[in-house]
């Protein structure tokens, strides 16, 4: 069999996966992860493994899916592997299909009607804010949410996914663990490769939904593992001092991946972090998310924030599911600023006290807008319901933004025309808008949307052939 080109070779390699799992295809690949679709041999379940190459990513992705395992609007996570010099690479539900198909055949008309009905947009609205309020209920911030990251099967369910930037916010007296490394559950690398029963009894790090617990003990050395669904009740509650790496001073990368090429060279702009090596828990860096939906106070190099950041997300992605077209489309980080400012107004102590603490509100300096269009303006033909629960989210004062919760109690969610069931809802076929050879389908596993390194080069065109791919910069 033909293996496609990845970064790391290593997957098709280690005994304890090829012994569970049939590596069919790669379906997505990027600076920091690979993902290639899966059969497992036990059962023909169709899964995604993801290998992951940044060792702060596969741990965060980790605890959150863990934490987050009753979610039903968020992905499962099936298994992972961990090995000292090896990859993490996690197991997950296979859903090729994300909000950002659902939101590209409405605009191109696919469906009889053409756009999105209320009923539907209510129903996606509902899902979304179900996975982000047992986020935030377990003290998650997920940090990166988009269209993208919203996957959705073929039945209609949506989910949460890509948990690689996601930290978790503790109260004072509980232990941070976003940055360790997996506890010691085996033995031996034997044991590893032949799981022994399935533990049944154990505390996760965060109970469900948000109860957090304390660790208990040390970690040993871990050496090399394969955690199961119930083995990962008792791992990662532990704390490794030598990995509990806080985000610092971080550097910005803006980049796209190969799958968004075809439609708009910045839609995937994203943010990575160089995230600091000291050991305590410092602050959180600005330079996360992805451009379009980043919050203002990220914007303006805020360490300090919380969960607001990602209810801002919400209200860009509410606004796009409504109009079909992203709210604020920036190029680069000035851009983003300036386009947010054009619909909202300045940022300014009237509208935020709290602003001229910023660090780089004082540097920046923008040009008045005079009578912005507001929210109104964004969302022409929509009714004053849909606007103001999008203003509900789109508030400069992160204290102002309505939380996942009382927006699940909005009356627009909870008032006729009521959303629409969920197995009537639209949902696009795999990779329907492409040629079934093209290279664009690297990226559409979008789960993890992961970053090109070939960003800084421009545009490029991708051919393959018999022995790989060849790359052409225009």
């Amino acid at each position: 069999m033909d293996q496609p080109a990845s970064k790391s070779w290593s997957i098709y390699t280690r005994r304890e996966i090829i012994s569970k799992y049939q590596i069919l295809e790669l379906v997505g690949s990027g600076a920091y992860s690979d993902v290639y679709k899966g059969r497992r041999l036990s059962d023909n379940l169709i899964v995604a493994l993801k290998e992951i190459h940044d060792y702060q990513s596969a741990f965060r992705e980790i605890e959150a899916l863990q934490a987050l395992q009753h979610c039903p609007n968020v992905v499962v996570l099936h298994e992972y592997f961990w090995s000292e010099d090896e990859d993490a690479v996690l197991v997950l539900e296979y859903l090729p299909v994300d909000l950002s198909d659902v939101i590209r055949a409405a605009k191109k008309g696919e469906w009889k009607d053409g756009g999105l009905r209320v009923e539907e947009i209510k129903r996606w609205m509902i899902q979304i804010l179900s996975g982000v309020d047992a986020c935030h209920r377990s003290s998650i911030v997920h940090r990166d949410l988009k269209p993208t990251n919203l996957l959705i099967s073929a039945d209609g369910v949506l989910k949460l996914a890509d948990f690689g930037q996601a930290r978790i916010l503790l109260a004072p007296g509980y232990v941070a663990v976003g940055d360790n490394m997996p506890p010691n559950d085996l033995d031996s690398p034997e044991d590893a490769a032949e799981p022994g029963p399935p533990v049944t009894t154990g505390t996760l790090t965060y109970g469900d939904y948000g109860t957090p617990v304390k660790p208990r003990g040390s970690p040993g050395k871990q050496e090399f593992g394969a955690y199961s669904e119930d083995q990962q009740r008792d791992s990662l509650d532990e704390v490794d001092k030598e990995g509990n790496v806080p985000d610092g001073d971080a550097s910005c990368l803006a980049t796209y991946t190969a799958s968004e090429m075809d439609e708009d060279p910045f839609r995937g702009y994203s943010c990575e972090a160089e995230e600091g090596e000291n050991q305590g828990l410092g602050p959180l860096t600005s330079c996360v998310g992805t451009r379009w939906y980043r919050a203002p106070e990220l914007l303006f190099g805020s360490t300090t924030y919380g969960t607001e950041i990602d209810l801002w997300a919400l209200g860009c992605i509410f606004a796009e599911l409504l109009s079909l077209e992203p709210m604020f489309p920036g190029t680069s980080d000035i851009d983003q600023i300036s386009r947010v400012f054009s619909v909202l107004g300045n940022l300014t102590e009237e509208v935020w006290a709290g602003c001229l603490d910023l660090p780089d509100y004082k540097t920046l300096n923008f040009v008045k807008v005079v009578n912005p269009p507001g929210v109104e303006g964004g969302l022409p033909n929509r009714s004053t319901d849909e606007i103001q629960l999008v203003k509900k989210l789109l508030s400069f004062d992160p204290a102002n933004r309505a939380t996942a919760m009382e927006l699940l109690q909005d009356k627009y969610l909870n008032e006729e025309p009521l959303p629409a069931p969920i197995l009537e809802l639209r949902v696009p076929s795999k990779h329907s808008d492409l040629d079934e050879d093209s290279p664009s389908e690297w990226g559409q596993y979008r789960e993890f949307d992961s970053d090109s390194e070939f960003d800084d080069f421009g545009p490029m065109t991708v051919t393959q052939s018999d022995g790989g791919f060849s790359i052409q910069f225009s």
